[in-house]
């Protein structure tokens, strides 16, 4: 259940097109519905603008298809997270239309349509990192953004990073994504006016302790203007670019 579902159902009913007991059956899910072991939340996005999104890490194959069987009668967009390849296919028996991120580790059956707004860019430090940044880069895509990708551009070899300083100066959001260190968003950051949203992510070497030095980098960096979040948590950093993106439409002013 969307704001724009809602409205249509509110307009049929004005119009003497549906009776109140079809509205009835329509809300009879809402606030969430239940499942036993899951309760989905039907109308997250008249709260927060998108739907609840599938993290399936720790759920069994039977319990991720009790679930995509639960979303297909609804309206919105369904996303499900760290998806490999075996689980994919438990989820296209119950969903056929879904599609397979693999980089992303994402299932996506995208059923709203929506203008793509543009303005977010996601960079990576490594080749490693892209997985992560994918992750990101997709649920910004669903959300309703067209995304600029610039990948493999570390301090390592900095000079990479400079043919695309003018599309980085143009984006509203830019998330970074980096390992090892983790130095690339205080490097980026230092260059541009936007927001930068930092991710972590758990490549590198053993002291880096599986993204925390990258983690601890970010954290106590000197350029303003940076948010962080867990390593690894390329949903997260997507979800928030967009929320800014989307702001940054609705006030052109400010931008």
């Amino acid at each position: 259940m969307n704001e724009e579902h809602l409205r249509e159902i509110l307009r049929l009913f004005k119009e003497g097109k549906i009776s109140e007991a079809e509205i009835v059956k329509e809300f009879k899910d809402l606030p969430y519905k239940d499942i036993g072991f899951a309760k989905l939340d039907l109308h997250r996005s008249l709260r927060r603008g998108m739907e609840e999104v599938i993290f399936c890490k720790g759920k069994s194959k039977e319990q991720v298809r009790k679930i995509a069987r639960a979303l297909k009668g609804g309206k919105g967009d369904i996303v499900f997270t760290h998806v490999d390849e075996d689980l994919f296919r438990v989820i296209a028996e119950e969903l056929p239309d879904i599609r397979y991120h693999d980089a992303a580790r994402m299932a996506v059956l995208e059923r709203v349509k929506k203008p793509k707004r543009k303005g977010i860019s996601v960079v990576t430090a490594g080749t490693s990192d892209i997985g992560i940044a994918e992750e990101a880069a997709v649920v910004a895509e669903v959300l309703g953004n067209y995304v600029e990708r610039i990948y493999d551009v570390g301090v390592a070899g900095i000079h990479r990073i400079f043919p695309y300083l003018d599309l980085l100066r143009s984006s509203n959001v830019l998330i970074v994504v980096a390992g090892m260190e983790g130095a690339l968003p205080s490097v980026i950051a230092g260059l541009v006016s936007a927001p930068v949203i930092a991710v972590p992510t758990s490549v590198g070497y053993g002291a880096n302790f599986g993204g925390l030095s990258a983690l601890l980098t970010m954290l106590n960096t000197c350029v303003p203007g940076i948010a962080v979040v867990n390593i690894d948590n390329g949903f997260g950093a997507g979800v928030l670019a967009h929320m800014i993106n989307r702001l940054a439409y609705r006030n052109p002013d400010t931008t």
